[in-house]
């Protein structure tokens, strides 16, 4: 050009620079640039713009309103000849007009009234230039980045002195905003493609292809542009323009996203068919250098924040979240898109903090969305306000529709990531480290008081466990074949998840971090499949089972309350005193505070116990407990065949350096699903549990916590509870019927009873009876299997392990026993006492407050002792029936002995009536029960020497006549068959006269202090020396002493019955000393004889 530039044509030349960056300077600057002689537009060649890639299908991507509506014509048009086809010139000029809806003729626009925009600057300054050789200028694809601009550049706001061209002006749309005119091109244009390859209206049809294509790439430069600056160009006042005119159509995508959708589409807007194609087309223009970052971030990042903060949630009416998760989906459709997706700052924004990266990162604002009550209160507020008096049916419908969203959006989400995932081997490693950042921040979570507004929510953690879940589906095939391709060195050479603060499952952090150190050279990159595996277990463990804890909580308040309640509301001395209106007003707020405590409980039912995510993660705690159970499987093979226990005795380092909560979280998962959804197992889970309890139950060594073993053996315990159609619970079948079940379930249970007895916590003494009342269940539950009773008989020779058994089992019954017994007298005096109303109502308040809170603290610990303590007794009667030899080792038949008479003595003797208490149903005493499982303990080992010669030895209980009296009550009351009545008066009989013989043999007088048990404090038999502190004492009191308790009596320190010594001499001595003893006894009682007078002897 001759003359300057002007400040427009500067900035039209630095505008073309930047769109057309595939272009040459020099064609840039030919567009613009004046020609001294005329020229005529030449056609287009491939080389003059960026085409686009060629599509597999041009009419799909067509919206509908442009294809032909198929029609039913009588006759087949014929097609149209060669004769009918019009030079590329022609079409080029006609094709552009209708695209652009610009022309450079007057007339031309005033014959379209003004649709055609006449741009007449433009006209007068090609002319000038020499283009054309005469008025009227064709159109051409030469002078388009000319048109597009002098088009854009309209404002049909301005003031213009040229009255030839006011009409142009007032025509154009004034609410048309530059990205709607090219939307608008960009949809003519594909009618244009569509009409030329089907209707071939030009000879030269592969030069019209290129001009369309060049067309395409133009438009779709410009409205990239319009998103990124959309103050380029004249815009209508009052519009949104820039990144929100293309999320517009993406939130229309869905069709639940009404109102959003409920406009019809425009002849310049994208209607749902067209967002698609053209994205694609966005993508593809702008894909290299990464220039998409800019033009569509802006998009996604307004796009994922459009009313996804509201309080109301998915529980909204108007599902508009829904569009944003179809407007997400659109956009990750197109692989570049999605691959720009995590490469944008937002996607894991690295100054985010636990609370915020559910906000602040790209995915943060859907993932968040769901229905726990803690975030989304609406949800509870709404849908199960005032629960004590909704129907059943209604929560289930509103279960039903809650938990219908949850799944919809949970599919979605895995959708969105899955797509994310496969985009590029970059977008790869960004969704796993997101991942991975997630679990890093929230380690916190698994705290025991945390703050919930310092960690990420539960909707949050749990929707993308449920990502992980179905990401992990394709390696969890049937028969495992891909469980091998779990790399076991994954913590060693991949720092993505930190243990730091992790407990391992058997080894300290030294040994943990020496045997990184070893396995780290050399190794290989994890594979994908272990990167899912391990961070599906690390989400689990930090979200769905600290959720699970939240809404166990939730129950342990409840009943704190409902305590509360019932104590105020049971005292009613408050009535008609001056703090009556404050008590009932207490009252009132602990009702109100139950009801909201309910409600949210039945909100974080909906999403912990919707069926198919529980089905997943079922699914997939199935495979990490068979995984667990291959890692210490010798032959590395389970579950083909299946391992065989117990384990070696050797724990692998690579199966202890795991972290505990892989172990803990199997287990917890288990337990809360046989306790709040046991059918969940009907398809499958139920072998798997039963198994890996098994396989750590009976070989306890591979585990260093004492309570993960006590939970092992509550899931079995929970699971064997009664369910629907299971009259001994979901597992019952399982326990009754697999072989490793009925091989192992005994040895088991004695084997982890024995070691539960020491779990060296503060609270050993009681956690050893939540671990009793577990066992004495499962093995009521299974005793009618004659395998099991036969694997008892098995197990009972091992004479030393079954022993401790059996000792253990008589400890707690003599203690279950003896505290029941006590406070069901003490709830009788209680009972007794409030029963005199008289006297009761001249105590003071504060004295009936007290004794009223004593009873109620007595009936609720009265109510579990006498139901473990009958379970007990029950268990030795079944126990003593089956096997009698180990009840008769010297160690045992005394102890055994004296509890069954004391508490013989307790249930007819002449206290008995203490007994009597209001409602015993209420405390599970049943006396008539219990007397007759004692009597037929009696029975079962009646015809046992050792066992009558222990009842007889029993000298602070035993009497005669309680025998009587039992008889004469069982008679009574039909506890026991004649034939049974008359065999327990034969052992009455005989434990009579053996007492009377062990009196005459034992008459020793005066025994020297050397010779007694420094314990029991009787004649030492058998004396041994204790080897750290010295003592002497009898081998039968220590050998008992050690089944509790493996130290030392007298200095605590650890002994076992292979370190004592033998005393020989002292034994000498003891046996001598009783020998002559006796000897002088028999002298003694010889008859004297005298002489009479006739020499007849007689005896005095």
């Amino acid at each position: 050009m001759n003359d300057p530039q002007s400040d427009a044509d500067r900035i039209r030349a630095k505008r073309l620079a930047k769109l057309q960056g595939g272009r040459s300077p020099a064609a840039s600057a030919e567009a613009s640039s004046s020609a001294s002689t005329p020229i005529q537009a030449p056609p287009v060649t491939a080389t003059e713009a960026t085409p686009a890639k060629p599509r597999k299908n041009l009419t799909n991507s067509l919206p509908a309103a442009a294809q032909q509506p198929p029609q039913l014509p009588l006759k087949r048009k014929a097609p149209p000849s060669t004769t009918d086809k019009v030079d590329l010139s022609s079409w080029e000029d006609e094709s552009i007009t209708r695209i652009f809806k610009v022309t450079l003729n007057r007339s031309t626009a005033e014959r379209s009234n003004y649709d055609l925009v006449w741009l007449k600057s433009l006209e007068a300054e090609l002319l000038s230039e020499g283009y054309g050789q005469a008025s009227p200028l064709r159109l051409s694809g030469e002078i388009l980045d000319s048109l597009l601009i002098a088009r854009l550049e309209l404002d049909p706001h301005a003031m213009s002195d040229d009255l030839e061209y006011v009409p142009v002006l007032a025509s154009l749309p004034a609410q048309m905003t530059v990205f709607e005119y090219l939307v608008g091109c960009w949809k003519r244009l594909n009618k244009t493609r569509n009409d030329l390859m089907r209707k071939t209206p030009v000879k030269e049809m592969q030069q019209a292809s290129v001009l369309l294509d060049k067309i395409c790439n133009l438009v779709i430069s410009y409205a990239g542009l319009s998103l990124q600056d959309p103050g380029m160009f004249p815009q209508p006042q009052g519009r949104d323009v820039g990144p929100s005119e293309l999320v517009r159509p993406l939130l229309s995508l869905s069709a639940l996203s009404s109102p959003l959708a409920s406009s019809s589409p425009t002849a310049n807007a994208l209607d749902p068919t067209e967002v698609g194609p053209f994205l694609q087309d966005l993508a593809r223009r702008f894909e290299p250098d990464n220039e998409i970052d800019n033009v569509l971030g802006p998009v996604a990042r307004q796009l994922l924040l459009h009313t996804l903060l509201r309080p109301e949630g998915i529980g909204g009416s108007d599902s508009s979240w829904r569009a944003v998760v179809s407007g997400v989906e659109a956009l990750v459709s197109v692989k570049s898109i999605a691959v720009m997706f995590t490469r944008l700052p937002e996607w894991n924004p690295p100054h985010a903090t636990a609370a915020s990266i559910e906000t602040l990162s790209m995915m943060g604002p859907l993932c968040r969305l769901g229905v726990f009550s803690r975030e989304w209160p609406y949800i509870a507020q709404t849908y199960f306000s005032e629960p004590s008096e909704r129907s059943r049916s209604d929560i289930e419908s509103s279960y039903a529709s809650l938990r219908g969203t949850v799944k919809s959006l949970q599919s979605s989400l895995y959708s969105i990531f899955n797509t994310l995932l496969r985009a590029s081997p970059e977008a790869r490693e960004a969704v796993l480290e997101y991942f991975a950042t997630v679990v890093r921040l929230n380690v916190k979570r698994a705290g025991m008081q945390v703050d919930p507004q310092t960690v990420a929510s539960d909707s949050f953690m749990i929707n993308l466990h449920s990502v992980l879940l179905r990401l992990a589906e394709p390696f969890m095939d049937a028969r495992y074949s891909k469980m091998d391709r779990i790399d076991s060195l994954y913590f060693a050479i991949s720092n993505r998840i930190d243990l730091k603060e992790e407990t391992r499952i058997k080894a300290t952090s030294e040994e943990a971090a020496q045997w990184a150190e070893e396995h780290r050279q050399g190794a290989s990159p994890p594979n994908f499949i272990s990167e899912i595996f391990y961070l599906c277990n690390a989400m689990a463990h930090y979200g769905y089972l600290r959720t699970i804890q939240t809404y166990e909580d939730f129950g342990k308040h409840l009943d704190d309350l409902q305590r509360h309640h019932d104590m105020i509301n049971g005292d009613r001395s408050w009535v008609g005193t001056p703090f009556q209106a404050r008590t009932e007003a207490t009252i009132k707020q602990c009702k109100l505070e139950m009801a909201k405590i309910q409600a949210h409980q039945l909100a974080f039912r909906v999403q912990l116990l919707e069926p198919d995510l529980v089905f997943r993660y079922i699914g997939f705690t199935n495979f990490v407990s068979t995984w667990l159970i291959r890692k210490v499987d010798p032959r590395g093979s389970h579950p083909q065949p299946v391992v065989e226990l117990p384990l070696p005795q050797e724990v692998p380092m690579s199966f202890r350096v795991l972290p505990e909560y892989i172990l803990e979280d199997v287990v917890e998962y288990f337990l809360f699903v046989v306790r709040h959804s046991p059918h969940s197992l009907e398809l499958s889970g139920k072998e798997e549990l039963v198994i890996f309890s098994l396989t750590f139950l009976t070989s306890t060594w591979y585990i260093k916590n004492p309570f993960l073993k006590a939970k092992v053996n509550e899931a079995i315990f929970y699971g064997i509870l009664p369910y629907a159609h299971e009259r001994n619970g979901i597992l019952s079948g399982v326990l009754n019927s697999h072989p490793v079940a009925l091989k192992n379930l005994i040895p088991a249970m004695t084997h982890f009873y024995i070691e539960v007895e020491q779990t060296g916590a503060s609270s050993q003494f009681y956690d050893k009876f939540s671990a009793w009342r577990n066992i004495a269940y499962i093995l009521k539950a299974v005793w009618d299997n004659p395998v099991h009773r036969e694997a008892l008989n098995t197990e009972a020779k091992n004479v030393e392990k079954f022993v401790r058994f059996i000792n253990l089992m008589i400890n707690d019954v003599t203690y279950l026993m003896d505290e029941s017994l006590s406070e069901l007298t003490q709830i009788h005096n209680l009972q007794a006492e409030m029963a005199d109303q008289v006297a009761w109502q001249a105590r003071s308040t504060q004295y009936r407050r007290e004794r009223e809170n004593t009873l109620r603290g007595l009936e609720r610990h009265a109510s579990g002792y006498t139901t473990l303590g009958k379970s007990t007794v029950g268990l030795l009667r079944d126990f003593t029936a089956e096997t009698k030899a180990p009840f008769m080792m010297p160690e045992i038949v005394d102890r055994l002995a004296a509890m069954l008479d004391y508490n013989l003595e307790a249930l007819v003797g002449p206290k008995c009536s203490e007994l009597k208490v209001k409602e015993p149903e209420k405390y599970n005493f049943n006396p008539r029960h219990l007397l007759s499982d004692i009597l037929q303990v009696y029975l079962n080992l009646s015809d046992q020497d050792e066992f009558a010669r222990a009842v007889a030895n029993d000298g602070r209980t035993y009497k005669p006549e309680l025998f009587e009296t039992a008889i004469a009550k069982a008679r009574k009351l039909l506890l026991k068959s004649e034939s049974e009545l008359e065999q327990l008066r034969a052992f009455a009989i005989k434990v009579a006269e053996t007492k009377a013989t062990i009196e005459q043999e034992d008459d020793l007088g005066e025994i020297p202090e050397e010779f007694l048990d420094p314990l029991m404090y009787t004649l030492m038999r058998d004396p041994v020396t204790l080897p750290s502190s010295g003592v002497v004492i009898d081998r039968p009191t220590i050998k008992s002493h050690l089944l509790s308790d493996a130290k030392d009596p007298f200095n605590r320190s650890p002994l076992s019955l292979s370190d004592v010594l033998p005393n020989p001499e002292l034994k000498t001595r003891i046996d001598a000393f009783v020998a002559e003893r006796r000897s002088q006894i028999a002298a003694a009682r010889k008859p004297t004889v005298h002489s009479d007078e006739t020499g007849t002897a007689m005896d005095l």
